[in-house]
C-alpha cells in the first residue's frame, strides 16, 4: 500500500508544470546527517509565474555522513522550463556541497552549522538551464528545539559571477511541530536581496511538513508565495529515504 501512494505522488508531480535548500523549505538547519548513515532524495522544486513555470523534474538528491557532524552532498537536478518562448528541458547545474556542526544543542545553545555549496554548470549545453558559470553560497543555520517544537534559522552570501548577475544576501527563519511520529507541519518566511541587475528584494513563505510512514520513508512537501519583482507560486513535493 505505502509503495502504490508513494508512486502515486511521483506521478503527480511529474505531471506539474526552484533556490535549493532544506527540504521541503528554502532554510535549511545546522543538523548533518548521523554519520555512516546516508538520505536519499527524489523531488521536484516548482515555481509558477504568471508567463513562466520551472521546475526541476525530478532531481536526485544524497547526503552521507562521512564522520560525526560532517556529511557530504551532492544534488543532480533536471530541470523543466516553459516560457512565451518555449519550452525546454534538460540536465542543469549539480550541486555540492559540505554539511558540517561545530556546536552541539544544549539546554542554554543552539546547534550551529555551516554549509557552504558550489554550483557546477553542467547544464552549460542547455541554454536558460544553467547559470552559465560557477555559483558558490556560504550560509550559517541556526538550531533550537523545545518539545515538540522546533525552529532553525540562518543567513547566507551568494557569489553569483556573470554578465547582468549580482552576488545576493538570503535570510530565513522556519517553525514546526511534531504532531504525532508521523506527521510534521511547519511554516517558513524568508528574504533575500536582488540576484540579477534591475529586480527587486524578493519576501515569501512556504507551509509545508513531513509525513513519515517509518523511520526510513519519508514524504515531503511545501507550498508558498513570493513577492518581488513578480509573484510566484513556489512548492516542493518528494520522497526521501534514510539508511
Amino acid at each position: 500500500m505505502f509503495k502504490s501512494i508513494v508512486i502515486i505522488i511521483l506521478l503527480i508531480v511529474l505531471l506539474q508544470v526552484k533556490n535549493l535548500a532544506g527540504p521541503p523549505f528554502d532554510t535549511d538547519d545546522p543538523e548533518p546527517v548521523d554519520y555512516l548513515h546516508w538520505e536519499f532524495y527524489i523531488s521536484s522544486i516548482m515555481e509558477f509565474q504568471h508567463n513562466e513555470s520551472n521546475l526541476t523534474l525530478p532531481h536526485i538528491e544524497i547526503n552521507y555522513g562521512v564522520i560525526p557532524n560532517l556529511q557530504i552532498h551532492v544534488l543532480a537536478p533536471m530541470e523543466y522550463l516553459h516560457s512565451a518562448i518555449g519550452t525546454k528541458y534538460g540536465y542543469s547545474s549539480t550541486e555540492l556541497g559540505i554539511k558540517y556542526r561545530f556546536v552541539n544543542e544544549s539546554e542554554n545553545l543552539p546547534q550551529i552549522g555551516l554549509f557552504p555549496l558550489v554550483e557546477i554548470p553542467t547544464g552549460n549545453m542547455n541554454e536558460d538551464l544553467s547559470n552559465g558559470g560557477y555559483r558558490f553560497y556560504l550560509p550559517f543555520w541556526f538550531q533550537k528545539s523545545l518539545g515538540k517544537f522546533t525552529s532553525y534559522c540562518g543567513a547566507g552570501y551568494w557569489f553569483n559571477p556573470g554578465q547582468g548577475n549580482r552576488n545576493w544576501l538570503f535570510t530565513g527563519w522556519e517553525v514546526q511541530y511534531d504532531f504525532s511520529e508521523i506527521i510534521t507541519l511547519g511554516g517558513e518566511v524568508y528574504y533575500h536581496t536582488p540576484d540579477i541587475q534591475g529586480s527587486k528584494p524578493t519576501a515569501g513563505f512556504n507551509l509545508g511538513g513531513f509525513i513519515n510512514p517509518d523511520e526510513s520513508n519519508h514524504i515531503l512537501f511545501s507550498i508558498g508565495s513570493t513577492s518581488g519583482s513578480g509573484r510566484t507560486i513556489t512548492g516542493y513535493l518528494g520522497y526521501q529515504m534514510t539508511i
